[in-house]
């Protein structure tokens, strides 16, 4: 434990070596003997000091481990993923995971050192992490075959310990199918639940995989997140490289930017609530994952285009608060007044909002070349100088440059705003 608090520290100490991993040993009082774990911190650990992120435990670590960290690191690059701690438990240098599984053929229950191995991870090894780690109230569990039907008894709890479960080509005990599918019906905590298999998997163990997935297709509870593949042309073992985006992608599929897919079926098409939606979809976000989300810019040019398809007008001001909130000093919330201003055929105070959106920092694709451009375009439409009982508008000598019109569809995928931060 001295060994891993050290590391920590060192890896802590310079945000390069915040992506590398920590492997040391637990010495747990409920299996008697020491325990080889890994842990990943993602990329920000070091750098943000006040973010919590959810823990991913994985068993069978000596090759999900890697598996799992390679699919988060793409994801993280395009922003479609939330970064996440991963602690990985070895269970295969002596062949550990059939006694550390062991279920009783008459209950389907852990027994003998599955049941000390059981209380390990739930009374030793989870409240180590979220002691010496910043651990958000979030967790997932995954596993492949043996060790996926073993961790399915966690959710036979009142209160299960995990809150996603990634059961991949399970191999299922003792009337686990109607128990799984009975809990799922009755539990009453969000959570979400993913299986798979493959047309290449172990027979007897696909059959009754495709048994559960049949009762738990009937099962009818807002509360549960209920997701099955079938894997076609993949044996047991490749299932698992579909597997893993597939169930990250449906537990966080709320944290990506919005899509055109989103935009076009979600949006747009509402009769109003545009800016509702943005705040309904990051408060989701905090509430499911503990995750308090700056709203990206690219969410913001989605609701922006909303409004301008559909002129929704008056919503610019909703947005414009938002913007305040989110990128204080900056010149979004004034060009989307600006922008309100102008649609409503109100120019005298479209062009001061342009203009104070010119005082204020460049943010995106937003620039005080463009704000000005957009002001000197109004100003060709204002009353001239001198006009008796007319607004007089001074002029300002600048090179006269077409004004752009923002876009009406949103950007497909963050990935220019990303790499210029």
């Amino acid at each position: 434990m001295k060994q891993l608090l050290f590391l920590f520290l060192f890896v802590c100490s310079g945000s390069l070596m915040a992506q590398k991993t920590i492997t040391d040993t637990i010495t747990s009082q409920k299996l008697n003997e020491d325990r080889e774990i890994k842990i990943s911190l993602p990329p920000s650990y070091s750098k943000n000091k006040a973010q919590k992120y959810p823990m991913l435990l994985l068993l069978d670590g000596d090759f999900l481990h890697d598996a799992f960290q390679g699919a988060l690191s793409y994801g993280y690059y395009w922003d479609d993923l939330p970064e996440v701690i991963i602690v990985s438990v070895s269970q295969n240098k002596n062949n550990e995971r059939e006694t550390d599984c062991m279920l009783d053929e008459t209950t389907g229950l852990p027994s003998e050192k599955g049941e000390a191995f059981f209380e390990f991870l739930g009374m030793e090894l989870i409240p180590m992490i979220e002691k010496n780690f910043r651990i958000a109230p979030f967790r997932i569990a995954a596993g492949l075959d043996t060790t996926a039907g073993f961790l399915n008894c966690y959710l036979y709890k009142e209160q299960p310990i995990f809150n996603a479960f990634i059961s991949m080509s399970p191999e299922l005990g003792t009337e686990m199918e109607e128990r799984i599918v009975n809990r799922l019906t009755a539990i009453q905590q969000p959570l979400f639940y993913y299986h798979c298999s493959a047309d290449g998997d172990v027979k007897k163990m696909r059959t009754r995989i495709q048994a559960l997935d049949e009762l738990a297709g009937k099962i009818n509870n807002p509360k549960v997140n209920y997701r099955y593949d079938d894997f076609k042309g993949s044996s047991h073992y490749s299932l698992v490289l579909h597997a893993i985006p597939s169930a990250l992608y449906q537990i966080f599929s709320v944290y990506q930017p919005i899509s055109t897919v989103e935009f076009q079926e979600k949006i747009v098409v509402l009769p109003s609530g545009y800016v509702d939606y943005l705040v309904q979809k990051y408060d989701m976000l905090e509430k499911s994952f503990n995750l308090k989300l700056q709203i990206r810019m690219n969410d913001f040019k989605a609701i922006e285009a909303a409004i301008l398809k559909n002129k929704a007008y008056n919503e610019f001001d909703q947005l414009a608060q938002l913007a305040r909130k989110n990128y204080p000093k900056t010149m979004l919330a004034d060009y989307h007044m600006a922008q309100m201003y102008e649609k409503k055929g109100d120019n005298a105070r479209a062009l001061k909002s342009y203009l104070a959106a010119f005082q204020q920092s460049e943010v995106g694709d937003l620039t005080k070349d463009m704000m000005m451009e957009r002001a000197d375009e109004l100003k060709k439409s204002m009353p001239k100088k001198g006009k008796k009982g007319q607004e007089v508008i001074e002029e300002t000598p600048v090179e006269e440059v077409p004004a752009e019109t923002p876009s009406e569809t949103p950007t497909e995928t963050p990935t220019e705003e990303k790499k210029s931060e």
